[in-house]
């Protein structure tokens, strides 16, 4: 049964068990205080007709010693007897007003002669109720015993306690219905904070683009409930920022797969026509033959440039625990150097000027990945530009730092492609073909790589001019 009655109070709402909680700690208050007031109320009544007692034992016992007995009548239902008490019997005098069983009376009237002091007990006489009993003594060995009924006493004590129970009865229903009330409207935030995180249940997360239409935004509650909102919509809003990175990544990702497909589908059209070419006569002559194997091994190479480049950006994507860099000691400036000479050797058509302000910037850094990065900047620079455009390669050290800027006085990058440039397989020319535009990594490359090395890589915004900036510490990892 108990078990039952706890699993229904579980069941219930919040604000119905903190209603029916306080029904219970406000019955315990009205328990307490009623039954300390009931006991205070019968406490002062006795000891109001005990003080009502004893000045009226001082005229009977004034009449107890002129006469013998008690001559005076006594109030109604209150009883009076004299005793001779000695050697331990107590000889009650005649005539005297005593109930039929006057066993209480005796016995008190024998404790009095031993006692000091008057004594009051409370008694319950067969066929008379409850007595409020004094006994004082009038002379040596007479002892003048009263007793009082406590009817009217009891009647007043239980008028109190009826008093009490309905008054008690009536608040305790009152504070349940209106403290439900309040607890209710108190309470409102909460329940509109689980309607909102109902409708986001209820959302469609699938559509990780979209954004969460719902936010609690009440402003009810009191402070903790204040904190509780802010939370909440904290985390709505966390929850917004992190759909909107997933939603970003599987944009970027359905991009990457597709642009991937398209750049490995070209060379493989090529290797698979070139493939064909061989079952005709003329794929035979030796000339015809040559060439098509050069072809296949150009378009091949292609493919094999292309699966490095993304197995590298893989891999440090993958932030593996052996990342793929050979750290040792080297001189960034003569790095600059060797990939300039390369440049000259490779773009004659594009003059290239190298400056340098120290003569050695010695970095911990893998020297070959800092080396294909230098070389993509600069494969960059000369593809996107026509042929004369100037080329400038600037070296520079600051404490903590080495900076490594390649500027080309070009047409430069339009500002609605300038957030892009680094994005894999992403062109600022749509038009231009793989041959001479590559395939759209040599930037994603170089900014993992440079981010692999703890620096950075910038775009510039000096207008006509496109200004590439590598920054890299200069403790290295």
């Amino acid at each position: 049964m108990i078990r039952r009655w706890w699993r229904a109070y579980r069941g219930l709402r919040l604000g119905t068990r903190l209603a029916l909680g306080l029904g219970v700690l406000s019955l315990v208050v009205f328990a307490v205080v009623g039954t300390v007031l009931t006991a205070y109320m019968r406490d002062y009544l006795e000891r109001q007709l005990a003080d009502q007692m004893k000045l009226v034992q001082v005229v009977q016992s004034k009449d107890a010693a002129a006469h013998g007995t008690v001559e005076r009548k006594p109030y109604y239902g209150w009883y009076t007897a004299v005793y001779d008490v000695s050697d331990g019997s107590a000889d009650l005098r005649t005539p005297a007003e005593v109930p039929a069983d006057s066993r209480a009376l005796t016995a008190l009237a024998l404790t009095m002669a031993r006692s000091d002091q008057d004594l009051t007990r409370t008694v319950r006489i067969g066929g008379h109720g409850p007595y409020l009993l004094r006994a004082c003594e009038v002379e040596p060995g007479v002892v003048l015993v009263s007793a009082a009924p406590l009817g009217d006493v009891e009647d007043t004590v239980r008028q109190l306690v009826t008093v009490q129970v309905v008054v008690f009865g009536l608040a305790l229903a009152a504070l349940v219905v209106f403290g439900r009330r309040m607890l209710r409207r108190g309470l409102k935030p909460l329940s509109d904070m689980a309607s909102t995180a109902h409708g986001i249940a209820s959302h469609d997360l699938t559509e990780s683009a979209a954004r969460l239409p719902l936010r609690d935004g009440g402003r009810d509650g009191g402070k903790e409930v204040a904190e509780l909102r802010t939370a909440f919509n904290t985390m709505l809003e966390h929850i917004d920022a992190s759909l909107a990175v997933r939603a970003e990544a599987e944009r970027r990702l359905r991009r990457f797969v597709a642009d991937a497909s398209h750049e490995l589908r070209t060379p493989l059209m090529s290797v698979r026509g070139y493939a064909d070419l061989f079952r005709y006569a003329a794929a035979h002559a030796p000339e015809e033959r040559e060439r098509h194997l050069s072809r296949l091994r150009a378009e091949a190479a292609r493919m094999g440039v292309l699966l490095d480049d993304l197995l590298l950006l893989a891999r440090l994507d993958a932030d593996e625990v052996e990342a793929p860099l050979r750290w040792e000691e080297t001189d960034l400036t003569e790095l600059v150097r060797q990939a300039a000479e390369s440049f000259r050797a490779a773009r004659p058509g594009h003059p290239l000027t190298v400056t340098s302000g120290p003569a050695s910037v010695w970095l911990r850094l893998d020297p070959q990945r800092i080396r294909q990065v230098l070389d993509n900047l600069l494969t960059n620079a000369a593809v996107h530009t026509p042929p004369g455009t100037r080329v400038c390669v600037t070296v520079s050290a600051a404490p903590g730092t080495a900076r490594v800027s390649v500027a080309d006085t070009g047409p430069g990058v339009p500002a609605a492609d300038r957030d892009r440039v680094f994005d894999r397989f992403y062109r600022v020319d749509k038009a231009r073909s793989r041959d001479r535009g590559g395939s759209g990594l040599g930037l994603s490359v170089a900014a993992s790589l440079v981010r692999a090395h703890g620096g950075t890589i910038e775009l510039g915004d000096a207008p006509g001019a496109t200004v590439f900036t590598v920054t890299l510490p200069a403790a290295g990892r």
